[in-house]
Parts: structure tokens; sequence; C-alpha cells
């Protein structure tokens, strides 16, 4: 019987995913001497890898494996930090996130983007200057090998894992071969605890294992290979004498000649693997071939690794049906198990009062339900809490994104993002990320200047792009703004009268210029550019706001800069809505939508073609829609000043709904 290692796939998905962003934002901020950041970013990359490795995903195994070597350079000081290995570092993590996503979905992957990173990360690796035990020449040259060796330290290493430990998906061999990539390994099992056949239980691990290896490495690199099962097992890692080491280790390691071409050498690393079942648990019980070379196990990077391929050995969990997870703290947990006891307290109080009820128990029945009411109402509260997450989830691709665009457009730009821990509905967060990217790509092109023309403005040669996120009332607004040049509120206006849109003597605010914006096609750029101005996407970001139940404004001052608001409810699940009554039936309009609410003044209404009735408000002239005549209701008010009108705003456009009455507002649970 083996384990069915699928069932880990997501936890290892969602693990990779955090990992990726912690790379990408550590490299964002990554100086020179930073070495605490660097460690941090190999370990990420190291889980990757041995966790890939778990899997079957030889191709997130195989390229994430040039990736840690380039960082394993930088973090014991061999490589300097470099800007352009910085921009390669962060390139290798779109590509280990495209290859996990490939993985996760069993589908294809762009093999020419990770062909030509795999080329970058392999030239930039051969540009070394300082030969180790790691790199060509000591796994190449055999005639050098053995001096490589004698050079490194001999550890001896003792691992005795718990008879449980392939129960979790680990297996030993990628611990060993592992270990193999640090320098050379001779491995010997132990066999004493195995117990007779007929007494043996093929999900427990019996082997323990007696481990020599000659390395550079230090020791801490060591236990990080081990740090997966370090609380399944027991370790003991000591030093040896390196001369004796070497003369012991002579006659178990097994060399490659140096006419063996690169595919031979993963021919028989693949070999090494074959050699077991591809059950894990019966691998664990099998005794690894006591000599282990680094030849044997990995390939080097010198030669040409094959172009990795998306693998098939697991099963995959398709993203597309996923229904996703979401981490919830602790904190609120408790509180939904404490309101379920109140609950259920409640619950039996007012099932005991139905036993033998009288009407002097009235008072009693009434307090038990206003409790039952006030219990539901903070169960609800406590419910919705757990779908709330911090919109820092949104902002964190905005660092890569910012820093992207400074790379390709030029100019020298920064972000400071406010108010991550303002929490949003899940939901919500998922369907705002897309509007947000065109938003700040939009600041980044046509807000922000070039940094001559900003000094010769009199401003600081960076230009800064900003995110916000606070609640205000029951809507989170979340603003994204920039120090640039503004919006011209002219040539938006005759680019508007150009294109029909508007008359050009009509007579408009600032902030009615400024949605113009949002018309279809509506773009002012002079040339168009890949980042935006093709006059598409503005009307898009709208609509897509508009969609979420949310809105967006627009403010500007040439010289000083732009600002977005986007105003957006907290949730998509409940909404807060106003109860009317049309004849015998009750309605409910979402608050959100409604702009105000009024008696009607005969002196205002107007009449147009085809008989539509028009209430003068103000600067408008809002079209009248008796509620009774479109759901055939029968109500005995049926003249318009007999009636009150709810004026309601959706896509720009204002109705008044004519009404019998206003009723209560109330929460509202939207079900499909």
């Amino acid at each position: 019987m083996s384990v069915d290692l699928s069932q880990f796939i997501p936890s290892f998905l969602e693990e990779s995913f955090e990992g990726l962003e912690l790379m990408e934002s550590s490299l964002l901020n990554l100086n020179a001497g930073d070495h605490e950041t660097i460690h941090s970013i190999f370990r990420a990359a190291h889980s990757i890898k041995g966790g890939a490795g778990t899997f079957g995903f030889d191709s997130v195994t195989e390229f994430t494996h040039l990736v840690e070597t380039l960082l394993d350079e930088m973090r014991d000081g061999r490589r300097d930090v470099d800007p352009k290995d910085i921009e390669i570092l962060l390139t290798s993590v779109d590509c280990i996130r495209l290859l996990i996503e490939a993985a996760r979905d069993n589908e294809d992957y762009d093999q020419e983007k990770i062909q030509q990173t795999t080329t970058l990360l392999e030239q930039t690796l051969a540009s070394s200057s300082i030969s180790t035990p790691q790199t060509e020449s000591s796994v190449d040259n055999n005639s050098d090998s053995s001096k490589a060796d004698e050079q490194g330290t001999h550890y001896h290493i003792c691992f005795i894992p718990e008879h449980d430990l392939a129960k979790t998906g680990n297996d030993p061999i990628f611990l060993f071969n592992a270990l193999a990539e640090l320098g050379e390994v001779s491995i010997q099992a132990n066999t004493s605890e195995l117990p007779a056949l007929t007494d043996m239980d093929p999900q427990e691990l019996y082997l323990s294992w007696n481990i020599d290896l000659i390395t550079d490495s230090g020791i801490e690199e060591i236990e990080e290979v081990f740090e997966w099962v370090e609380d399944e097992c027991s370790l003991e890692i000591e030093v040896i004498d390196n001369k004796s080491s070497v003369d012991e280790s002579d006659d178990s390691n097994t060399q490659i000649s140096e006419d063996k071409t690169a595919e031979t050498k993963v021919a028989e690393s693949q070999t090494v693997e074959s050699q077991v079942s591809p059950s894990v648990n019966t691998k664990a019980q099998q005794t690894p071939t006591p000599a282990v070379n680094k030849e044997q196990v990995s390939q080097t990077s010198s030669s040409t690794p094959s172009s990795p391929t998306t693998s098939n050995a697991p099963p995959k969990t398709k993203a597309k049906s996923d229904v996703g997870s979401i981490r919830v703290g602790v904190d609120k947990v408790d509180s939904l198990i404490n309101l379920v006891g109140e609950l259920v307290i409640t619950q039996s109080m007012l099932s005991e009062l139905g036993h033998d009820f009288q009407m002097d128990k009235i008072e009693r029945l009434t307090n038990g339900l206003e409790q039952l009411l006030q219990n539901t109402k903070e169960l609800q509260e406590s419910v919705m809490r757990i779908r709330m997450l911090p919109i820092s989830f949104a902002f964190n691709r905005f660092p890569r994104l910012v820093h992207d665009l400074a790379n390709k457009t030029g100019k020298a730009m920064e972000l400071v993002i406010k108010g991550e821990q303002t929490e949003l509905d899940k939901t919500v967060m998922e369907q705002i990320g897309d509007p947000l990217v065109h938003l700040v790509r939009n600041a980044a092109d046509h807000g922000i200047e070039e940094s001559a023309v900003r000094i010769a403005n009199g401003k600081p040669e960076t230009g800064t792009i900003s995110l916000d996120a606070y609640h205000q009332g029951g809507n989170i607004v979340i603003e994204i703004s920039d120090d640039g040049a503004g919006i011209n509120r002219q040539k938006v206006f005759s680019k508007a009268v150009e294109k029909g849109v508007i008359d050009p003597n009509v007579s408009l605010t600032d902030s009615q210029v400024f949605d113009l914006l949002f018309e279809p096609g509506f773009s002012t750029a002079d040339e168009v550019t890949d980042i935006s101005g093709r006059g598409v996407g503005m009307d898009v970001v709208k609509r897509n706001i508009q969609s979420l139940g949310g809105r967006i404004q627009v403010e500007s001052t040439m010289g000083k800069g732009s600002c977005f608001k986007v105003n957006l409810p907290l949730t998509l699940a409940i909404l807060d809505g106003q109860l009317v009554k049309v004849g015998t039936e009750t309605y409910i309009i979402p608050l959100i939508s409604i702009v105000e609410s009024l008696q009607v003044d005969p002196s205002l209404i107007n009449r147009a073609s085809g008989d539509m009735a028009l209430y003068r408000l103000r600067d408008d002239n809002v079209p009248i829609l008796p509620v009774y005549q479109m759901f055939g209701l029968t109500t005995d008010y049926t003249n318009i000043c007999d009636a009150l009108l709810v004026v309601v705003e959706a896509d720009g456009q204002k109705v008044g709904l004519m009404v019998d009455h206003l009723l209560a507002q109330q929460q509202v649970v939207i079900k499909s």
C-alpha cells in the first residue's frame, strides 16, 4: 500500500506561490551585503525545488536548481549582488510560477521563454570566475576531482527517520539527491530494525542511514537539506578527519569517464531512481546505491539541460475547478465557536419554553427571541469576517509591476503603499485586481513624466505612484494617485468634441470632463504604446468596478498629479437594501444605488415624446418608471403626484422609480 501524494499537492502549491511572492518582494528590495535577505530568497527557492521533486514536477525541479545555484553563489560571497543578476532572478521567478501553474493544470507552457531564461542562467553561472566542487571544473574533469574532494570537509551524518516519515510524503531518496548536489556522498543503510517479512507494515519506514559527505559547504547547508523532516527524525552531523575520509571513499565512489556526454549523465541520474519501485513507501525501504556521486544524481551546470517538460508523474490539481482556500486567524475561529455556543444555549432555552408554554412565559419568550436575533446577527458578522482578507493580497503584485514599468519606460518612479491591512471580501479582491493593474499602468505611462521634465518643473527626479486603502462607512475606498503631470482638462474636452461625444457648447464641471475618460475608445495619448493609450481599457475598468456595485471618481490638478478613487462594497454576499411597497408587493432596492427619495412636485414634471414622464431634478431630467405598470400590479397610487419617487443610478444613468411607500432598511443575502 502506497501513500497518495496527490492529497498534499494543494498545500505544496499554496506554499510555493507564497514562496514566489517572498522571493519577488525580497529581490526588489535586495541590496549588496544584505545576507539575511539572500538567505531567505535561497530558502524559498530550496523549499520549492524540494517540494517539486517530491511530487515529480521535474520541470520545476530542474529549472529551480539553476536559480538555487546562482543564489548559492551570492549568499556564499562568491558572486556580488548585481542589478543584472537581480533582473535575471526576477524573470526566473516568473518562469517558476509559469512551470508550477502548468504542472498544476497539466497544460503546456511557454517553452521558448523557459529555454531563453535557462540559457541566460547558464551563461550567468558560466561567467563565475571562482571554481568550486559544485561547478563544472570539479565534476567534468575527473583528474581534478579527487584533489577538489581532498580540500573539502568530511562530514559524517547519522540519519534515523521516524517510522511514519513516508506517510507525510517525504522520501529519503530526495534527501540523498540533495546531499549529492553539495559534494561527494557515500551512503550505507542500517537494516537492523527490519522485521520479518510477515510482520512488516508497508507504510512504515524501518531503515536508518550512515552518510559520509565531502563538501566545501558548511553545516548550515547540510541542515537545510533535512529541514523538511527535522521534526520527524533523529539527525547527528559531525566533522571527520579529511584525509581518512578521502581514503575510505575512493573505493566506493564511482567515476564517470570524461567522454560521456551530458545526456549520458542525465540517463544515469534517472537510472539511480529507476532501480527502485515507484511507490513512495517501497522506495523508502530500498537500500540506495552505497556510493552516490553528484554526477549520478543531478545534471551539472556545465552540460546543457534538456528543455523542461511538464511531468506526467502525479495527478494534477486543476486550477479551473479549484474552489480556492482562505487562511483564517485563530481569533476569528474562536469567535465563531463562542457564538455557536451562545446559539446552542439560546436554542435550548427556547426549546424548554416550548414544551409547556403558557402566557405567563411570554416575557421570557420575547427575551429569548431577542437574544436569538442578537446571536444570529453576531454570527453573520463573524462568518463574514472569515471571508475578509487584507488588501495587501491584491497590492502585493504592484511593486514588481512598477519596477518593470520603470525599466520599460526609462522613467524613475517608486511605489508607496498605505492601508495594506485594510480588509476586503475575498471575492471582491479577486475581481478588482485587473482594474487596479490598468490604473497603475495608466499612472506610469500617462501620469509620471520623464526625469528631465520633472527636474525642469522643480519636481524630484523620481516620480511617486501611491496606493492607499481605507474604510469609509460601509464601503472601502482604494486610491491610485501619482505626482505626475495631471490631466489636461482642455485636451480631454477637445478630444470629446472631436469624437462627437459631447456638444462643443455644453458646460461641464471638472468632474464631468474627467468622466469622459471612461467613454469607450476614448484616449488622449499622442502615440500608442504597449503599456496604455490604445483607446481601450478605461471603459472596461469602469464597467468592471460597477459590476461589483462600486463607482470610480477622478480628481486631477495640472502639473500636480491625479487621483483615481474606487469606492467598493466590503462584500458581495450581503448588501444593505431599502424596502419599498408597491400594491401588495414588497421590493428591495440596494442602498448603494439610491441617489435620493422624494415626494413628487407636480410643477417639476414634464412630458417627452412617447408620453414619457420626466422629473426635473436640479440639472437632470430623470425618466419616471411606474413600477406597478412594469410588474402588472394593482395599486391605489396610479397618479404620479400621489406616489413617492426613488431616484436610482446605474451606469451613469438616473431613473425615478414610482412606489407607494418607503418601509425599513434591511440587509439582504445574495444567492444564485
